[in-house]
Parts: structure tokens; sequence; C-alpha cells
């Protein structure tokens, strides 16, 4: 059996044995940091089933909150999309109405004009008068309301002033004379009545 050199050197004997080193450190590492997946594993093995429970109603409310809020900020926008749609349709006649109004008023003039008991007026008085009731019962048709407030307590919604006279037959603030007619179409004022108002006497 032979002896070992005593005169080999130390380092040529700590490179004979380091690859037996280094194989244990790669099959089994001292100090290594354990893997993601495991430390992972771990941490969901700590939760406990009711955390769990717990983790997963929290989760379902708050997606149940979400669908009730868009389904509500859905039927908002149906809502609105409706009510423009249904205004649309109710006042898409307002500024036709206007454009008809002054020959009704002209109507109403023509009619005046022609009071009288004279023979040879009479059939054209009738004859505007028919024209104008056909021109109302139409524009009624329409849910276009005359305004006629005479002897109605002035309303600053639906009336214009456009003078006040002193008067002790009648309370205050009385409608005494009506210029023009005022319309509504659908309950929104398409032009105010013009009126004449009364208040005390000094």
């Amino acid at each position: 059996m032979a002896e070992q050199d005593p005169k080999q050197p130390e380092s040529e004997m700590s490179e004979s044995a380091a690859p037996e080193a280094r194989d244990e450190h790669l099959a089994n590492p001292e100090g290594a940091a354990p893997e993601a997946g495991a430390e992972e594993q771990v941490t969901e093995a700590d939760v406990s089933p009711e955390e769990e429970m717990a983790r997963l109603h929290e989760d379902l409310a708050n997606a149940r909150d979400a669908v009730l809020r868009a389904q509500a900020e859905a039927q908002n926008v149906k809502r609105r999309a409706e009510q423009d749609v249904e205004k649309a349709r109710k006042f898409a006649l307002e500024r036709f109405v206007g454009e008809l109004l002054p020959v009704v008023d002209n109507l109403e003039r023509a009619l005046e004009a022609a009071s009288g008991d004279e023979e040879v007026v009479k059939p054209i008085a009738e004859g505007v008068e028919l024209t104008l009731k056909s021109f109302l019962d139409v524009l009624g048709k329409q849910n276009i309301v005359v305004l006629d407030p005479h002897g109605e307590p002035f309303d600053p919604n639906l009336h214009q002033a456009m003078s006040m006279v002193e008067n002790t037959e009648v309370e205050p603030n009385t409608v005494i004379a009506v210029m023009q007619k005022g319309y509504t179409l659908n309950g929104r004022l398409v032009r105010p009545a013009m009126v004449m108002v009364s208040k005390a006497g000094g």
C-alpha cells in the first residue's frame, strides 16, 4: 500500500476533495431559500376554511353590488332616453304652433270687424267664425290650449301685464282686459296672454 507523499501540497489535496464537496452542496445546499411555490403552498395552507369562506362571501357581495350599480345606471340611461323622446314628441310642434298663432289672431280680428247687423256682412262673419272654430278644433286635438284669462287673477307664469289700471269694482291684481290670447302646448307656455291688470285705487 503506497503511502501518501508528505511533500504533496495541501492545495492539491483540497482540489481533489472539492468535487465531492460541490456535489454534496448541490444536492442539499445549506441555507438555500425555499422555492416560491412552496412558500405559497404554506401560506394557502395557513388560511382556515372560515377565512376562505368569508373572503368568498366578500367577493360575492362586491360582485352583486357592481351588478346592481350597472343595472341602476342602465335603467337611468333608459329612463332619460325615454323622457327625451317623449319631450321631443310632445313639443315638436312648438315652433310650428307659434307661427300659426298670428293666423288665429287675424281670424279673430276679422270676426270682430265683421260683427254688426248689416245683412251683407253676416255671411262673411259666419264664414270667418266657422273657419276660426275649425282652426281651434285642430289646435285642441294637438293639446294646444287657449289662455283667455279675463276676470281671473293675474298669473305671471302665464300672463304678461301690458298695463295696470285702478279699478275698485274688482279685486286688485285681476285681469280686466285681454289684448291678445295666450296658448300652451302640452302644458308648456307657447305664448303668454297679454293683459290689463287692475290695481287698488289711490
